[in-house]
């Protein structure tokens, strides 16, 4: 890219202020903030959404599973 970046390399990290007011767009519930990942963590759902320079970003696509769904789940059968 062109544009030099005014910071260091490391990801920006969440400001902590934002916390309390994002939640998850798919269950409507609080996240915690994970420093170590810089991801935002719904434990409900098992997904964490990255943030990138600072910026949450909350697209449901966007998230990783954090945690292996229950057999059960893919197997769905009419």
């Amino acid at each position: 890219s062109s544009g030099s970046s005014s910071g260091s390399a490391r990801p920006q990290p969440l400001e902590p202020s934002l916390l309390r007011f994002l939640v998850c767009p798919l269950s409507k519930r609080p996240l915690r903030y994970e420093e170590a990942t810089n991801e935002l963590i719904n434990e409900e759902l098992g997904i964490a959404y990255p943030v990138i320079d600072g910026i949450p970003n909350m697209i449901p696509e966007a998230a990783r599973t954090t945690r292996k769904k229950p057999p059960a789940e893919d197997l769905k059968q009419p």
